[in-house]
Order: C-alpha cells, then sequence, then structure tokens
C-alpha cells in the first residue's frame, strides 16, 4: 500500500435499551414468537398515529453525550421512503438534515499513537422488520419470511466521518464505540441478536490526494473480525482494479463469511432516491439545555477516565487497566472483589487470568458469572492465608463455576488444605530427592534452576498441596547441607 491510502467510514445501528418501541408502546423484549409483538402503529395500519418514546431520546441524547457530540436544541423526524417487504409502512421514520446529535469524536490509541475519529452525526429513528432467509443467505435463498417484532424498535444511527485509515483502525473503533455505549447503558451491542450493526464505505485514492476515491458500501457485516476481513478484502480488490487502469464502480456489495469475499448487489447508480420530508405526524423534537445538562450528570466514569483512574489508585499497568475496563460489567466486578481484597495485583492477575478463562469457556459476560465477586474473594483469601496453593486454587476455581460452591466448602469437602508443616514435607522432599539423583547432583553443582525440577516433583507428589515456597526453602537448606 505504498501508493495508495484507505479511505473508510463507518455508518453503525445501534439497538436502545428501552422496554417498549420508539413510537408505540410495544414489547421490545428479545426472542419472541415471530410476529406477537406488534400493533397497528408499528405494523403502519391506516389511521394510527406514532407517539415519540421519551425514554428513546434520553439514551440518543446519552449516546452523543459519550461520543463527545453537540446536542442539537431542535431536530426533525423524517420520512425515509423505500420499498423492502421488511420495512411495513414503505418508509422509515429516522432524521436528515437536522439530527439530533452531530460533530462528535472517538479517540483510539493506535500504535502508540492517538487516533481521533469524528462523529457526523448520531440521529433517532426506528428498526425495520426482520427477513428470514430460506437459505445459507440472501444470495441463494429460495424464499423469505418476515417477522415485524423488531419493527419500531429504536435505534440510533452513528455515522462517522471517512477518518479511518486501515481495516484494523475499523475494527478498533468499532470495539471502542460499543465499549462507549454499553458503559453508558445506551445499548446492550449485542451483534449475535442484531442490536449492533455495521456497514462500511471504503474507497482507495492515491497517497498525497486529498481528493476522494470512488467508494463502494459493504453489508452482512455481523461480527467485528467481519468487519476487518471484508475491508482487507475490498482493500486488495479494489487496489487490484486501480492499478490494472480499470474503475472500481461505486456498488452495495455482500460480504460472504464462507467464501471469505464481498460481491455486488445492486450499484449506487440505480439506488432509489429516500425522497426525505419532514414527517406530518411528529412535530419537530426541541431539547431543552437543561434536561441535556440533567442526562450528562447521570453518565457514568466512562471507559479512558476509569482506566487512568484504575492506573493511578491501585497502581495498574497500562495494559492491566486497559483489559480490566474493557467492558464495565468486567471493570464492576474487579472493583467489588477489591471492596474485599485490598491486593490490585492478586486480584488484577485473577480476574484477567482464570476468571476471564472460564468466562469465556461458559459463553458467559462478568455479570452473568455464577461465581460472585465475594466468591472470588473467599477463594483468593485462601491463597493469601497459604491455606491452598494457586495450582489448587485454579481447581477450585473450576469446581466454583460447575457447581456454584463456595471454595472453602470445596477445599474442606476435598481436603484441599494447603500441607505446611515440616514434617510432612520433609518426608516427601526425601522421597523425591532418593528418585532424582541427577537434578539433585546438578544442585550441588551449582546449576539452581534444577531446584525448580524437584519442587515440581514435590508438589506433583503431592497432588498440589505442599506449600511450594516452603519446599523450596527446605530442598535448599538439605541440599545445601
Amino acid at each position: 500500500m505504498a501508493d495508495w491510502e484507505v479511505v473508510i467510514g463507518l455508518e453503525v445501528h445501534a439497538e436502545l435499551l428501552t422496554k417498549s418501541k420508539v413510537f408505540c408502546g410495544c414489547s421490545t423484549e428479545f426472542g419472541a414468537e415471530p410476529n406477537s409483538q406488534v400493533c397497528p402503529i408499528c405494523m403502519g395500519l391506516p389511521g394510527t398515529l406514532p407517539l415519540l418514546n421519551k425514554r428513546a431520546v434520553e439514551l440518543a441524547v446519552k449516546a452523543g453525550l459519550a461520543l463527545q457530540c453537540r446536542i442539537n436544541q431542535f431536530s426533525v423526524f423524517a420520512r425515509k421512503q423505500y420499498f423492502y417487504p421488511d420495512l411495513v409502512k414503505a418508509y422509515q421514520i429516522s432524521q436528515d438534515d437536522l439530527p439530533l446529535c452531530s460533530d462528535g469524536y472517538v479517540e483510539l490509541l493506535v500504535d502508540d499513537t492517538v487516533r481521533r475519529i469524528g462523529i457526523n452525526r448520531v440521529h433517532l429513528e426506528e428498526e425495520a422488520g426482520k427477513s428470514i432467509h430460506a437459505g445459507e443467505d440472501i444470495m441463494s435463498a429460495a424464499y423469505s419470511l418476515l417477522d415485524y417484532n423488531r419493527a419500531g424498535i429504536g435505534l440510533i444511527e452513528i455515522v462517522t466521518e471517512p477518518d479511518i485509515r486501515s481495516p484494523e483502525e475499523a475494527r478498533l473503533f468499532l470495539e471502542k464505540l460499543r465499549q462507549l455505549l454499553q458503559y453508558a447503558e445506551v445499548s446492550d451491542c449485542k451483534m449475535e441478536e442484531g442490536s449492533l450493526r455495521c456497514d462500511a464505505n471504503i474507497s482507495l485514492r492515491p497517497k498525497g490526494s486529498s481528493a476522494f476515491g470512488v467508494k463502494c458500501e459493504i453489508k452482512n457485516l455481523n461480527s467485528f473480525r467481519a468487519v476487518q476481513r471484508a475491508l482487507e478484502f475490498e482493500v486488495e480488490r479494489q487496489k487490484a482494479l486501480l492499478e490494472a487502469g480499470e474503475a472500481v464502480v461505486p456498488e452495495t456489495r455482500h460480504w460472504d463469511e464462507a467464501q471469505g469475499m464481498t460481491f455486488s448487489m445492486r450499484s449506487k447508480a440505480e439506488a432509489a432516491d429516500y425522497r426525505y420530508f419532514p414527517d406530518p405526524n411528529l412535530y419537530p423534537l426541541e431539547v431543552e439545555p437543561s434536561w441535556v445538562e440533567a442526562i450528562r450528570a447521570e453518565l457514568p466514569e466512562l471507559p479512558d477516565a476509569r482506566r487512568d483512574r484504575f492506573m493511578e489508585e491501585y497502581g495498574l499497568s497500562m495494559y492491566a487497566a486497559e483489559v480490566l475496563t474493557s467492558s464495565r460489567d468486567l471493570a464492576d466486578y474487579f472493583e467489588e472483589c477489591m471492596e474485599q481484597i485490598k491486593d490490585p495485583k492478586l486480584v488484577s492477575n485473577w480476574v484477567m487470568g482464570e476468571v476471564q478463562r472460564w468466562l469465556k469457556a461458559h459463553g458467559l459476560e462478568a455479570a452473568d458469572s455464577p461465581v460472585s465477586p465475594k466468591d472470588l474473594a473467599g477463594l483468593l483469601q485462601l491463597i493469601q492465608a497459604n491455606a491452598i496453593s494457586n495450582l489448587v486454587a485454579k481447581d477450585v476455581l473450576e469446581e466454583m463455576f460447575a457447581t456454584g460452591k463456595s471454595a472453602q466448602t470445596i477445599v474442606d469437602d476435598k481436603g484441599l488444605r494447603q500441607i505446611s508443616d515440616d514434617d510432612s514435607l520433609e518426608a516427601m522432599i526425601a522421597e523425591v530427592l532418593e528418585a532424582n539423583p541427577g537434578p539433585v547432583a546438578d544442585v550441588k553443582a551449582g546449576k539452581t534452576k534444577a531446584i525448580g525440577f524437584l519442587v515440581g516433583q514435590v508438589m506433583k507428589a503431592s497432588k498440589g498441596k505442599a506449600n511450594p515456597q516452603r519446599v523450596n526453602e527446605l530442598i535448599r537448606q538439605k541440599l545445601q547441607d
């Protein structure tokens, strides 16, 4: 890419955490029977009138504030008109030239450099229904079924400036955006449930040029990995065309995850004009500055501020603080555990290591962990008291995840308490030294690394219950004698 610069802009839709839809009282609960959460309003039946959900506006303002946007006191709802089977009214209530939020930014740390990605706008709109395709994907489906439960759910659309300069940067932006929206409790951002979706626009231009190239839009990006892979493919596709002297066609392209390729869906030149006009059934939205300030005051500590505080208050490294604040749930979990045990290094190592490993294995978030912060603190207190070794503690944590029992109960029931009395340890050490004359000779010859092997053999013989620190001390004493 020595001769080309990548230009990427993203359009991200996030479903708002409201209990009812944006213009009617239907439930937004995920997973209900198809077409069971609909009414005449969200089905667009003649004679119905939409009524704006105040909570949806509040969450959209909160998102704008988290993204450093200007909250516009005056904004207008418009009808975005197009035909698609899952759009039951044949128009979508959205916002066009007068959005609720504008001119924000997100800062990313990319290769030790802070990159600022501009946010052009954040606007409020309604969700369409869901098409369920009878086939592997939309391109090969024999037919499609329609579920309108999702129709009318409140969305925000977040449109970036064309400031993103690589596929990896696009993924990092989306990860940071999800983090901010989850911290602010605006959206759960569950891509697997469709509550966070992304379309990407990408073009290439010669290095040093300020003019934009011909862009293509990529759809069907249902994971952060898919976003990066699709953009990487598209970079190579467009680069090959340009270097062969061919033109890039402005079009919408479909990402096929299985084949790892994008395919043409429709030409941008053929795309319909949305013919926006103000919705005659909805008044312009006027937001009082005092209400915006009240919402601002309710914002939680956002991830960058919390990361910096973790470094200052707990003495954590940048890496540890970044990992622990990567989600609000995980950061809360760490701090709740810290209320029980004032040992940041011990707690952070276990939360980032074993706890994260088992959460991932069970497909859980920290908030849903069967091992509560208090439970983990109980396990770590046993380590601090030398009642169990780290090795045993890992096995105990595994059983805590599987059974929900406390660490103390598991240790007592299985007789896992650490062996620390010298008489018991010396008996095991004597057997290990006798069975391993080679490493013993190495230690006596000054090769102290062999002590680690001997300690390991004692730990194996004790099934992890021996106090490793005391074992190390006793072996050194015996071999020095």
